[in-house]
């Protein structure tokens, strides 16, 4: 039976760290109201509203706060990983570590991935998989499974990164941002091709690698976090103003240098600048989150976050669709009459949300623990198992699910790859890592 929220917060223990709960939630949540903002459905397509709108841009300094997610995971992956090589209960740590990360992750991933293939099939199979609303639905839908697959890989190698971080510290985190840098500098400056996607680690994991920092308490106090956000916040800025970098920290269509496929430099400072901010804000927040019905609420909404954030864009879709459907006019986005229909929308879509939420929110609870463990785990299992949820997923983001029936194919790692190819290895790989060791429950802080 599954625990409520109240129960749940009425059991936090005393040392649970509140506010990285908070950081978590308030980051899928910021994600999902940004993406329901900048769509601009017309009946010639979807489009960017920040493309549309340039002077926007600037709002994504703030809403980009992808940065804070990873930062989150990179604390709460140590953690985790520590408390079970203490535990030391017989079976081999980084499978027990994969399974228990990747329960709640992968699980409602894979739900959605099943649920919108057999949708798609069923669309391209009555010939509408080229309308304006269902052939974009069917390209988008995917894309932001971008983010589970990077962070699956963040997951992957936590375990060597943590013991770098245990060596070196502070370091081990300049050596990521260096490495970054000097990509950049290979990319724009000297025109190697190809480098830039060594930025898709080298980014993120540095930004990874300050959750480890904060886990060892290294982040505190204030005036760390404020040189901190003060040396991101002037990097990014100095970069964009006289480098090759854009001022949107989200990508934009057209664009010949996009600061997030591949990551760049800036938005690794953008990052920097972010999680020294937020550092500053954790003493009044942990004070705010000890009130029970604030706490309650918190502990609620990370019990159905990745769901949301997985479902968000079906029920954004679905909203124009009905309206479509209904004969209501969509006016043209940026116009008066667009930005008068945007908070409606947003309603409905976090109404549908909610709805969506309900259906599917039980593949997010924690599993049941097995009556009876299975043979010994196997780290190599495991990590071939994550190897193949990694290229699955982000072949899925690239692919779409538009081209099911004739094979489209996109590019991953020099290899093409197909929408049922990477549902196969996706699926194939979480087998092997529910087979990696015992398939008892490992309860882990988090």
């Amino acid at each position: 039976m599954t625990a409520s929220a109240r129960d749940m917060a009425e059991a936090t223990p005393a040392t649970r760290d509140r506010y990285v709960d908070l950081l978590r939630v308030a980051s899928l949540g910021t994600v999902i109201a940004g993406h329901w903002l900048m769509a601009a459905v017309s009946t010639g397509g979807i489009g960017n509203l920040l493309a549309l709108v340039p002077a926007l841009q600037v709002l994504t300094w703030g809403l980009q706060i992808m940065p804070v997610f990873f930062f989150v995971g990179g604390f709460a992956h140590a953690l985790s990983y520590r408390s079970l090589a203490r535990r030391g209960d017989g079976q081999p740590v980084y499978a027990a570590f994969l399974r228990a990360r990747l329960q709640r992750l992968l699980r409602p991933t894979l739900v959605f991935v099943l649920v919108w293939a057999v949708l798609a099939l069923g669309v391209q199979l009555a010939g509408r998989g080229d309308g304006v609303l269902s052939g974009a639905a069917l390209r988008m839908v995917t894309q932001p499974l971008w983010f589970i697959g990077i962070y699956l890989a963040m997951v992957a190698l936590t375990p060597p990164l943590l013991k770098l971080h245990g060596r070196h510290g502070w370091a081990a985190f300049a050596g990521l941002f260096g490495a970054a840098a000097a990509v950049d500098v290979l990319r724009f400056a000297l025109g190697v091709p190809y480098v830039e996607f060594l930025n898709f680690a080298f980014v993120w994991l540095a930004v990874h690698q300050l959750g480890f920092l904060r886990a060892d308490g290294r982040l505190g106090g204030v005036r760390l976090p404020a040189a901190l956000a003060a040396a991101g916040l002037a990097g990014a800025a100095l970069l964009v103003a006289y480098g090759p970098y854009p001022l949107s920290m989200v990508g934009m269509p057209g664009e010949k240098v996009s600061n997030m496929a591949p990551p760049t430099l800036a938005l690794l400072c953008h990052g920097l600048w972010l999680v020294g901010a937020v550092q500053l804000l954790a003493r009044p927040a942990t004070a705010w989150l000890r009130r029970p019905r604030v706490w309650r609420g918190v502990v609620a909404a990370n019990g159905i976050a990745m769901t949301a954030f997985l479902w968000h864009l079906t029920a954004m879709l679905a909203v124009y669709g009905a309206q479509l459907a209904l004969g209501i006019a969509l006016p043209e986005p940026a116009t008066a009459a667009w930005w008068a229909q945007v908070p409606v929308r947003i309603l409905l879509a976090a109404a549908l949300t909610a709805l969506l939420v309900a259906c599917f929110r039980r593949f997010e609870a924690p599993s049941a623990p097995s009556a009876s463990p299975t043979a010994a785990g196997s780290g190599p299992r495991a990590a071939a198992g994550i190897t193949l949820c990694i290229l699955g997923i982000l072949g899925l983001s690239m692919t779409g699910l538009g081209g099911l029936l004739e094979g489209h194919s996109a590019t991953l790692i020099a290899v093409p790859v197909t929408a049922p190819a990477a549902i196969a290895m996706a699926l194939g790989g979480r087998l092997l890592v529910e087979r990696s060791g015992p398939a008892r429950r490992v309860r882990l802080r988090g």
